[in-house]
């Protein structure tokens, strides 16, 4: 799976956990850019994505994220292509 195709799928789940259909997401969106996405809504997020990719993520590897291009990059390298 490429990043054109994940990056549709991740919009929706954001847009569902975040209750927000206008939400565009970019390689550089980050938290700080999303109302509402705070501790709570990042962990929702990541289970939901966790669930919708069938991939798991390590503490240490959402820890790290800066922004959605890195969370595509990481979905990237877990899910088959």
């Amino acid at each position: 799976m490429n990043k054109t195709e994940i990056y549709p799928k991740l919009t929706a789940i954001f847009q569902e956990v975040l209750f927000d259909d206008e939400l565009a997401l970019t390689p550089t969106t980050t938290a700080d850019d999303v109302d509402g996405w705070d501790s709570l809504a990042h962990i929702r997020l990541v289970l939901a994505v966790s669930k919708a990719f069938n991939v798991k993520f390590s503490a240490s590897e959402i820890g790290n994220l800066k922004n959605v291009g890195e969370f595509v990059a990481l979905i990237e390298t877990k899910v088959p292509a």
